[in-house]
């Protein structure tokens, strides 16, 4: 059967509910949002003499929890027009209409009669052959459809998203031994594919996978830290980006998902697992039930493992509880010797050698749960899943963990993890042992042909994981010797079929010498050889802009000769890289900011991660951008001019983008801003997005492309936009909306963008705006209030206002 998703149901509007519709809209699906109507009146209705059969009262449980969904922040929508697509109305009236629908998903309340009681009305109106999937956490799967039709068992199945579902890629695919193969095979397929997410098979099982894992290590950092006694900032400290983990790590994501969750798992969990060798991990300590009963379950109710108070001088500062005494004190800053040695390491895999070498408190920590977690995950196969792999992957798409507890045990040493755990008194499953005396000394290995392979324990050999298919990991083919060039910032790989790929490895892949001269390279490469080019990388972030560190030592020194030439370079690497004879294709994801949002707007096409973050963000630290951004942001503009809409309209919404240092939250938005265009393309699932950028490089190729010539014909308007342009910067001034050194950095931009103090409108050439453009940077980076922010930025992370 070829199966369509046109339009979804979506069924119990709450905070799970209403934000899987929203991801539904965000790839352009239909949705029937429904909820329950009211049993009682408000007093507002009542004083309007509204009556309960009234539809503003049925629908007002989903339409007000629809609109807290669109208010939220961050949001779970691309962008707000998205919400357009969703449909609300009220079971009573409503439910019938789910015969409309492609797939229905059931996220009401965590009760099995209820959910029970809704599928036998479902059952009603649901078209036969038609998906049903159910969203629970922790209700088994199978118990949901006693009673019901063959043709419901045939195509249910549990979806278990996690919260935010726009934010968090993982998807538990959970089958009952009634359900489709072919149902399963389309979820797995549709989950990745069409909404972005990591889709992991799961068992039926308590927890399933990413949530017994998870909760498990929760649970166990808990009970080291009691047996430690460590405060709840060093233990934050220790299980926070140092090993790959979120920077909320354990106690300040407890707050932000509510101590009320964490709680609910633990105790269904210690309740529902009689042969767990774990299972005393999950009761609860008792400084969790006083929390409990004292309602602090964090950020829900004020306050929990931390709260904000008013300090001196109504300054807000953080407190954190000292679960001794149950009483918050200052947040204090921690320091362990342990930790200050991993500083000078980059590489997440090569700290955990060192973490668990330390002699200290932090180092035992590490030796404890590190064992803790390798003992219990080893012990989990076969009962949660087969594979190893997928307990890697849910960890990492579920919790954000960047490596699963898998590939944390084979960074640290497959049998040194084995004799940490036995050194902790763990019992680690036999299948290890028997791993290692086979003579396989790690969980995963990159064949010869780059393809990634995980230990697969019933057949004692490694597999391909599969998947991996359609993904490109630039990890993999560094293993497999398709480094072409590199520098300490950049390499050049070869993707295959005549295409080559520009990867950063710089600081936050911060774009400094290193990482233009392997642009240079890169294109150079690709023109003599090649067909095609890629930039992209497998990094959390595509770039956050130009290297400023340097940009700061050039300007304090007054080297305004190598500032100049490091600007020329920038702008030229650039123009080489717009102006080659073969099609270069940007892939950013997550943030693309400054420098790197002005490398994209030089690509042939973009190919954007949906998670894209792009902006010129240099008016932030005093600065216009300088690396052809001012004037490519020109170009488009003028490109528009005979499209119908006011010249100046145009030249001022693209000045106040500039200006206001506007980042999309979404590669949807960059289209709004014109930092994408007609033509790029946008991948939902990140992992896609390198091999989607190289098949767009293959077309470009293919299509013929011709090498473009550089524009000598942009329209500029001189000085009468100039003049509207300070008039208007003036009238913030006074208003005090911005500085005086904003009003500065304003009229410097508008200067560029309006082609100078032209007397009418006139064509110019790029490298005329290039030069204009290098020109303004130059004399910024002479002003002190620039030096100013740029030093916040460096230092604090933040900029200063001055």
């Amino acid at each position: 059967m070829n199966r369509t998703i046109k339009k979804v149901a979506v069924l119990g509007s709450g905070v799970m509910g209403s934000r899987i519709a929203c991801h539904f809209a965000n790839i352009g699906v239909q949705v029937l949002l429904l909820d329950i109507a009211p049993k009682e009146l408000l007093p507002a209705e009542e004083a309007k003499g509204l009556k309960l059969d009234n539809p503003a009262v049925k629908n007002r449980i989903v339409n007000s929890s629809l609109q807290a969904a669109v208010a939220a922040n961050p949001s779970p929508l691309y962008r707000k027009s998205e919400a357009s697509r969703i449909k609300t109305g009220n079971f009573d009236d409503n439910l019938k209409e789910i015969a409309t629908c492609d797939w229905t998903i059931e996220v009401v309340v965590e009760r099995l009669d209820i959910k029970k009681s809704l599928f036998e009305r479902v059952e009603q109106y649901r078209k036969p052959g038609t998906l049903i999937t159910s969203n629970t956490s922790g209700i088994p799967i199978h118990m949901m459809t006693e009673g019901r039709s063959d043709d419901f068992k045939k195509y249910f199945c549990g979806t278990h998203f996690f919260n935010p579902p726009r934010y968090l890629k993982l998807l538990e695919i959970i089958p009952t031994p009634d359900t489709d193969q072919a149902v399963v095979d389309f979820l797995m397929h549709y989950g990745d594919l069409y909404l972005g997410k990591t889709t992991v098979l799961a068992k039926d099982t308590p927890a399933f996978i990413a949530n017994r894992v998870g909760v498990f290590a929760i649970m166990d950092v808990v009970q080291v830290m009691s047996q430690l006694g460590l405060s709840v900032e060093e233990v934050d400290k220790l299980t926070g980006p140092v090993i790959g983990h979120a920077k909320s790590a354990t106690f300040r994501t407890s707050d932000v998902v509510g101590l009320d969750t964490m709680i609910n798992v633990a105790n269904g969990l210690a309740q529902n697992l009689p042969n767990d060798e774990a299972k005393a991990a999950f009761q609860l300590p008792d400084f969790i039930k006083k929390m409990a009963e004292n309602k602090w379950l964090g950020d829900k109710t004020g306050q929990g493992f931390y709260k904000k108070v008013k300090g001196e001088g109504g300054k807000s500062e953080i407190q954190a509880l000292d679960l001794n005494t149950l009483e918050y004190k200052p947040s204090s800053k921690v320091k362990f010797a342990t930790l200050e040695t991993t500083k000078p390491i980059e590489k997440l895999a090569d700290r955990f050698k060192v973490l668990v070498a330390g002699k200290d408190k932090a180092a035992d920590f590490y030796r404890k749960t590190f064992a803790g977690l390798f003992a219990y995950v080893s012990n989990r196969i076969p009962e949660i899943t087969d594979s190893l792999y997928k307990i890697d992957d849910a960890l990492r798409a579920g919790f954000g963990w960047e490596m699963g507890p898998f590939e944390t045990w084979d960074a640290l040493g497959v049998q040194k993890g084995l004799e940490l755990a036995q050194a902790e008194g763990k019992t680690v499953a036999p299948w290890v042992e028997e791993m290692l005396a086979a003579g396989n000394a790690t969980f995963y290995k990159v064949s010869e042909q780059g393809v990634k392979q995980f230990y697969d324990i019933e057949s004692k050999a490694y597999k391909a994981i599969p998947g991996v298919e359609n993904f490109i990991l630039l990890d993999n083919l560094r293993a497999t010797g398709k480094v072409l060039w590199k520098n300490a910032g950049a390499s050049v790989l070869d993707l295959g079929d005549g295409i080559l790929n520009v990867e950063f490895h710089s600081k936050m892949n911060a774009l400094g010498s290193d990482v233009i001269q392997g642009l240079m390279k890169g294109v150079e490469l690709a023109e003599k050889d090649f067909r095609g080019l890629v930039v992209g990388n497998d990094g959390p972030n595509f770039s956050a802009g130009a290297n400023l560190g340097l940009v700061y030592m050039f300007a304090l020194d007054q080297e305004y000769d190598e500032l100049n030439l490091m600007i020329a370079q920038f702008q030229q690497a650039m123009m080489r890289m717009r102006y080659s004879s073969i099609p270069v294709v940007g892939a950013p994801h997550g943030l693309a900011l400054g420098g790197g949002c002005e490398l994209n707007l030089h690509c042939d096409r973009v190919v954007a991660g949906a998670e894209t973050y792009m902006g010129l963000v240099e008016f932030g630290v005093g600065l216009i951008p300088g690396g052809g951004g001012t004037k490519e942001m020109t170009l488009r503009t003028a490109a528009k001019y005979e499209e119908g809409e006011p010249e100046f309209n145009l030249l001022r919404n693209t000045f106040m983008t500039v200006s206001t240092a506007k980042v999309s939250t979404s590669a949807a938005e960059a289209f709004d801003l014109g930092f994408l265009r007609r033509g790029d393309e946008v991948v939902v699932n990140s992992n896609r997005i390198i091999a989607q950028a190289k098949a767009a490089a293959i077309e470009l190729a293919e299509d013929g492309y011709t090498q473009p010539t550089q524009k000598t014909n942009i329209k500029v308007h001189g000085k009468g936009a100039l003049a509207m342009f300070m008039t208007g910067v003036h009238a913030m001034k006074e208003g005090r909306y911005i500085s005086d050194h904003d009003v500065k950095i304003a009229n410097k931009l508008a200067y560029i963008m309006c082609g100078g103090d032209l007397s009418s409108p006139t064509e110019v050439s790029e490298q005329y705006l290039l030069d204009l453009e290098r020109e303004a940077f130059l004399s910024l980076t002479g002003e002190r209030k620039t030096l100013e922010r740029i030093q916040s930025i460096l230092t604090t992370g933040k900029p200063l206002r001055n």
